[in-house]
């Protein structure tokens, strides 16, 4: 018998390791193995888990007509393969590889041990376009670019032999059920599952696109101006090569503009992840070591009014709190949280990183943490960025429709005060029946004074020697050459502007074809 072992990898299409199983010619075990010890990991939340339950209903259902089943088990994974392998002889172990979190590092060394003891196969495919045990960087780009191009590893179903797991071995693996209410998501949260992945996919390349550009940085139009697909490729409904070869056959229409910007980021995606896979200690130390003298608050009232949407800063408290709500908000209010919580909090970001990945349905190690870490300006090669939450609202949300859906204490502000609600006089405080530090906190700390010791915080330490070697370190570890960068960094110059059509240039707040808000 052969086994195959789904992760971060819930599809059936573009999936290498189910296609040489099947080529393999053996009688074949599908597996998912659900692990107390990441379902209980701090990282993870409920939303993550039922993601996951959805995509596996989802998978079994299109395996019934292949006459295949996908077996789901409860158990750490080598107890697991330890109790198929004693009854039905395991030949080879197929599945991708991982770039995870230490808890699943830790997992998969164990893993190969297993293997190694037992005699087993354990053939690993590369996931994405992340490269284990890359010695030069300078090769990363052309090899991504290579597998992007190359024919995606569609399964032949018609090489499947079925294997069947013990019963007894399955009612032993099999856990308590899970939740009946797992099956659907909540109103505002993405349905799980590559069938709902492929939808939405179509429902960006086919209608959605046209405002993508002009979305991205807006917190209320990129929940439908923007892909929307970042939860199936961090869960794996969807490869990154599926998504590129999707937008690269779309990109010779109108919105080619739109399009090149959206894959310049499938190349930042990967970036990221292949930063944590060559240095993962990131998720638990500074990257840059001249950072590790640094002195962070432990205010622990300041850090739950972040963390629960009570700053006193509305947009900061509309994204927090539409995060709990519904799981996403955009990349530039996610920067905002993290710059909010490290510079003007003077938080340390490893308590920021736990609480957000939580929120985040989209949850992806590998570039959570790298992207933490810029964010809060512990790399020492990137531009200090201090994002004024007030600014930011004004430039993105300015007539407040994102903050007042969220923040419904402030639904009867007027626009001149919804961004800044403590500038309102007293008189206008009664006027409008809003009465700052009753209905709606206070702002929790002075916007200019923690600027200005953020700022004194981080330039005394950026200009040591330390942090200079490390950051030198760090780009010859880590970067991409500027000549590629340029390259694929976003719309190339040549790329023509976003035309005017027929269609509205504002996307609707609301797309009924979207399960999502």
């Amino acid at each position: 018998m052969n086994v195959l072992w789904f992760k971060r990898d819930l599809r059936l299409r573009d999936h290498e390791p189910l296609a040489l199983a099947l080529e393999a010619g053996k009688p074949l075990l599908l597996v998912y193995i659900l692990e107390p010890s990441l379902r209980t990991d701090p990282h993870y939340d409920e939303r993550h888990w039922r993601f996951v339950y959805q995509s596996l209903l989802d998978l079994n259902r299109q395996l019934n007509p292949h006459g295949a089943q996908l077996h789901i088990l409860q158990s750490e994974v080598v107890p697991a393969l330890e109790a198929i392998h004693r009854k039905h002889r395991i030949e080879t172990l197929f599945s991708y590889e991982e770039t995870g979190l230490k808890l699943t590092f830790d997992r998969d060394r164990a893993v190969g041990r297993f293997c190694r003891k037992n005699g087993i196969v354990w053939r690993e495919s590369q996931h994405n376009g992340v490269i284990r045990a890359l010695q030069l960087r300078d090769e990363w780009s052309a090899r991504w670019h290579q597998r992007m191009a190359a024919p995606q590893a569609d399964p032949d179903w018609s090489r499947y032999l079925y294997a069947d797991l013990d019963p007894k071995i399955f009612w032993k693996l099999r856990g308590k059920p899970f939740p009946k209410n797992w099956e659907t998501s909540p109103p505002g949260f993405q349905q799980g599952g590559e069938t709902e992945a492929c939808r939405v996919l179509r429902s960006f390349l086919n209608e959605r696109v046209e405002w993508y550009s002009s979305s991205l940085s807006k917190p209320e139009e990129s929940r439908v101006g923007c892909s929307r697909l970042s939860p199936y490729l961090a869960w794996g409904n969807l490869s990154v090569r599926q998504v590129f070869q999707a937008a690269k056959a779309a990109g010779s229409g109108p919105f080619r503009a739109q399009l090149t910007n959206f894959a310049s980021r499938l190349r930042w995606h990967c970036h990221f992840i292949q930063k944590f896979e060559s240095e993962d200690r990131m998720e638990f130390e500074h990257v840059n070591r001249g950072y590790d003298t640094m002195a962070f608050s432990e205010n622990e009232e300041q850090f739950r009014a972040w963390a629960e949407g009570r700053t006193g800063y509305p947009l900061v408290d509309a994204c927090i709190r539409c995060l709990h709500a519904t799981g996403y908000v955009n990349f530039r209010m996610r920067a905002m949280l993290v710059s909010f919580l490290t510079h003007l909090l003077g938080q340390h970001w490893k308590r920021g990183a736990v609480h957000l990945a939580k929120l985040f349905t989209d949850f992806e190690p590998g570039i959570h943490y790298g992207q933490m870490q810029m964010q809060a300006g512990t790399t020492g090669t990137n531009t200090l960025r201090m994002y004024n939450p007030v600014k930011q609202s004004r430039d993105h949300d300015p007539h407040g429709l994102f903050i007042r859906r969220w923040v419904p204490e402030l639904a009867a502000v007027p626009d001149a005060y919804v961004h800044e609600p403590g500038r309102m006089t007293p008189i206008e405080q009664d006027l409008y029946g809003f009465h700052v530090g009753k209905a709606y906190p206070a702002p929790i700390v002075n916007l200019e004074e923690a600027v200005r010791e953020a700022k004194l915080r981080h330039f005394s330490l950026r200009k040591t020697d330390l942090v200079q070697a490390e950051a030198q370190r760090i780009v010859e570890t880590h970067s991409v050459p500027r000549a590629e960068v340029q390259a694929w960094g976003g719309i190339r110059r040549d790329a023509p502007k976003p035309k005017a059509t027929k269609k509205t240039r504002t996307p609707p707040r609301r797309d009924p074809e979207l399960p999502f808000g």
